[in-house]
């Protein structure tokens, strides 16, 4: 980090550092440098701080088969999120955060037409992506008739879906999936979901960012299976 006096907002943010510095027994370190070093580590803004951590990759689908074996001998809810020809990267990060917010246990993406974590796409997601797998699947469709078998409800939003994401009682297990904004899901995406949903948008624009539309959904999820539902 930058060594002149910070903001208070990052001195407070420093201050969990040190604390999580202690914390890791010398497997984390902190060093105060000179602006200039920060400016030759990074090509854009770093805004005073620098961190070099080792990034979460994406995985296989033996991943997916982990995590499924895994859930399947558990009781706990599963939330899954699958995005079908998201291309920009920064729609990918947005997702991310969102579905980490949102205790997603894992975005799915297929190996052609969607986006890669590129740098772009880390910095977008602010930690996701350190913190949520991201499972790159070959046969999409395929993937989501394994979710079925494990009993994971398929709920995909389409514009044209006659139910709102608001009328439906959505499972404590289940996997979301979102196509672009331009031509949503593919054909046999769509017809391997169990419900199609779309969200109620009263006003002039027709569409929503993917990643707006992703948010709506995961924290539509996320308010159903609240004691109290609000």
């Amino acid at each position: 980090m930058r060594n002149d006096k910070p903001s208070p907002k990052l001195a407070e943010l420093l201050g969990q550092v040190d604390d999580a510095v202690t914390a890791s027994h010398g497997q984390l370190q902190l060093a105060r440098v000179d602006a200039a070093v920060l400016d030759d580590m990074v090509a854009g803004v770093h805004q005073g701080v620098v961190a070099v951590v080792r990034p979460l990759q994406e995985q296989g689908e033996s991943a997916l088969d982990e995590l499924l074996d895994k859930w399947n001998d558990s009781a706990k809810a599963l939330r899954l999120l699958v995005l079908d020809g998201v291309t920009d990267p920064h729609n990918l990060g947005a997702c991310l955060r969102s579905a980490c917010a949102a205790d997603v246990a894992a975005v799915i993406i297929p190996k052609d037409r969607s986006a890669s974590l590129t740098a772009a796409a880390r910095k977008v997601a602010v930690g996701a992506a350190e913190l949520v797998p991201v499972i790159r699947v070959t046969n999409l469709a395929r993937t989501l008739s394994l979710l079925q078998q494990y009993g994971i409800w398929i709920a995909g939003a389409d514009g044209d879906a006659d139910a709102s994401i608001f009328q439906l009682q959505l499972p404590d297990r289940i996997a979301f999936v979102l196509g672009s904004e331009g031509r949503g899901m593919r054909r046999l995406t769509r017809e391997s979901c169990d419900q199609l949903f779309s969200i109620p948008m009263p006003g002039a624009i027709e569409s929503l960012n993917v990643s707006v539309a992703c948010g709506v959904a995961l924290f539509e999820s996320v308010r159903q299976s609240l004691p109290n539902k609000a």
